[in-house]
C-alpha cells in the first residue's frame, strides 16, 4: 500500500509538471498568494515581479519576488528583503521597485505608512543578485518628509535614454518627481535648484509609473480607492519626463465578469518591436476583504495614434513568450 501511495504521488507531481510545461498561457493570477502593487521588470533575460505582500499593515514585514523566463512558469524567491534588514521599518512595507545599476540591484520600497513627524517613508536596499538578499543601504529613509502633500510611498524609478534616473512617488492624491544621484543613494537638485517637483495629474491617487515609447513619455497612475471596486489606472502623454501630464483617460478597470479593483500596475517590454505587458493586481469576484488581492498579467497595446487601448482583463492571461 505504501509503495502504491508513493507511486501515485510521483505520478501526480509528474503530471502537474508536464501540464505546467504544456501550458500555452500564463493564466491569471500568475502565481498563488495574496500579492499587490506588482513591479514587473526584465533583469538578466527573465521577467521579475516584486509585489507587496497583501495583508494587514502590521503583517507586511517582508517582500517575496517571482521570476519567469516565459510568463507561464514562475519561481518564488521568498524574503528577498525583510524588516530584520531594515531596522527602521516596523510595518506597512509596500510597493518595491527594482532597478539594475553598475552591476548591482537596487530595491526601493516604502515602510511604516508614514505621517509627518514619524519615522518612515521611502528606503533603498542593495544586492548583488536580483533575488537578493537585499541589505538596507542607508540605515534610514531616503525620503521621509511630506513634500507638496505627497505621502512618501509607491515609488517608481525610471531611467531615461540619457541615463538620468527619476523617481516618481506619492500617495494622498499628490505625486512628486525627484532626480537620483549616479549611485541611486541620494537626491540631486534639478537645473532650477528645486529637489522636489509636483507633477500631479487630474484624479491622481497613487501608484505612479513611467514608460517611454517612440520619444513620448507615458505617465500612468491609479485612481479610486485601493479597497474599492472603482480602483483603476489612467494615463497621460508628454514630451518631457517632468510633464505637464494632462489626463487622457482610463486604461485598466474592473470587469464585473472577471474581477474588481484592477490597479496599481507596472509595464514590461517583451522581445517584440512593440510587445508590452501590463502587470497589476485585482480582487477575485466574491472576495470582500480589501487585502485579498492577486497579481495578474494582460496585454498592453497602442493604437495607430500612439494612444493606449483599454486593457481587457482576462482569466487566460498572456501567451507563453521568451525573454
Amino acid at each position: 500500500m505504501k509503495k502504491l501511495f508513493i507511486l501515485i504521488v510521483i505520478c501526480c507531481v509528474a503530471g502537474f509538471s508536464h501540464a505546467q510545461h504544456k501550458r500555452s498561457h500564463s493564466g491569471n493570477p500568475v502565481f498563488e498568494g495574496w500579492y499587490a502593487d506588482p513591479e514587473g521588470v526584465v533583469l538578466d533575460h527573465r521577467c521579475w515581479i516584486f509585489p507587496t505582500f497583501s495583508a494587514p499593515y502590521d503583517q507586511q514585514l517582508h517582500f517575496d519576488a517571482f521570476s519567469s523566463r516565459d510568463l507561464v512558469k514562475w519561481k518564488k524567491h521568498p524574503n528577498v528583503l525583510t524588516n530584520k534588514e531594515v531596522k527602521w521599518a516596523k510595518r506597512a512595507m509596500w510597493a518595491p521597485a527594482v532597478i539594475q545599476n553598475h552591476g548591482m540591484y537596487y530595491l526601493f520600497f516604502s515602510a511604516n505608512d508614514v505621517h509627518e513627524g514619524e519615522i518612515g517613508g521611502i528606503g533603498v536596499a542593495v544586492s548583488k543578485k536580483p533575488q537578493g538578499p537585499y541589505k538596507d543601504a542607508l540605515g534610514k529613509p531616503l525620503i521621509q518628509h511630506i513634500v507638496n502633500g505627497a505621502q512618501p510611498i509607491d515609488q517608481f524609478v525610471f531611467r531615461d535614454d540619457d541615463g538620468t534616473c527619476y523617481m516618481y512617488y506619492g500617495g494622498w492624491g499628490h505625486c512628486n518627481v525627484v532626480k537620483l544621484s549616479a549611485d541611486l543613494l541620494s537626491l540631486i537638485p534639478f537645473d532650477d535648484g528645486e529637489t522636489y517637483k509636483e507633477v500631479t495629474p487630474e484624479k491622481y491617487v497613487e501608484g505612479p509609473f513611467m514608460l517611454k515609447r517612440n520619444g513620448k513619455y507615458y505617465f500612468m497612475w491609479s485612481e479610486g480607492g485601493w479597497g474599492l471596486p472603482n480602483y483603476c489606472v489612467s494615463y497621460a502623454i508628454s514630451d518631457n519626463p517632468l510633464g505637464p501630464f494632462e489626463r487622457i483617460g482610463t486604461i485598466l478597470a474592473q470587469d464585473p465578469n472577471v474581477a474588481t479593483s484592477a490597479g496599481h500596475h507596472s509595464v514590461v517590454k517583451g522581445n517584440g518591436d512593440d510587445e508590452w505587458y501590463i502587470v497589476y493586481h485585482r480582487r477575485p469576484l466574491g472576495e470582500k476583504d480589501a487585502n485579498y488581492r492577486v497579481t495578474c498579467i494582460d496585454k498592453l497595446e497602442f493604437d495607430e495614434k500612439g494612444l493606449i487601448r483599454p486593457v481587457k482583463i482576462t482569466h487566460e492571461g498572456v501567451k507563453k513568450t521568451k525573454f
